[in-house]
């Protein structure tokens, strides 16, 4: 199973500070908009998302079809198969993707501990 690119979605209470924080480790903006309240920022492979007022909780997140530098994979699997998959193995869904349709699509899972992972095709 190819999860696609991963990131680290924060929650951050003021995302100017973060932002800045960030950038002196190295991170660079790589994509969103900081007026919007969410940012992207890269350093090498790594990928942070900061989101301000968005969620509540930290989110691993993963997108088939990407990779880290947000480019469409040429091959990858379907967040459909994927769900699946995650399904037969007896993963519970907290949100799922309509199995019907295809293109961009998401579903949310937590893992044991409460984490939420999120895998978000955007193609």
């Amino acid at each position: 199973m190819n999860l696609g690119a991963f990131s680290v979605s924060l929650n951050v209470k003021d995302i100017h500070l973060s932002k800045s924080f960030y950038e002196k480790l190295g991170f660079q903006a790589f994509g969103g908009d900081i007026s919007q309240n969410w940012l992207i920022l890269k350093n090498e492979n790594c990928i942070i998302g900061l989101f301000q007022g968005m969620f509540e909780k930290n989110i691993l997140t993963f997108n088939p079809g990407w990779n880290e530098n947000a480019e469409n994979l040429e091959s990858f699997t379907d967040i459909r198969d994927i769900q699946k998959q995650l399904k037969a193995e007896g993963i519970k869904m907290l949100t799922e993707a309509t199995e019907t349709t295809e293109g961009p699509a998401h579903f949310i899972m937590e893992d044991p501990d409460g984490n939420q992972i999120l895998v978000d095709q955007h193609r």
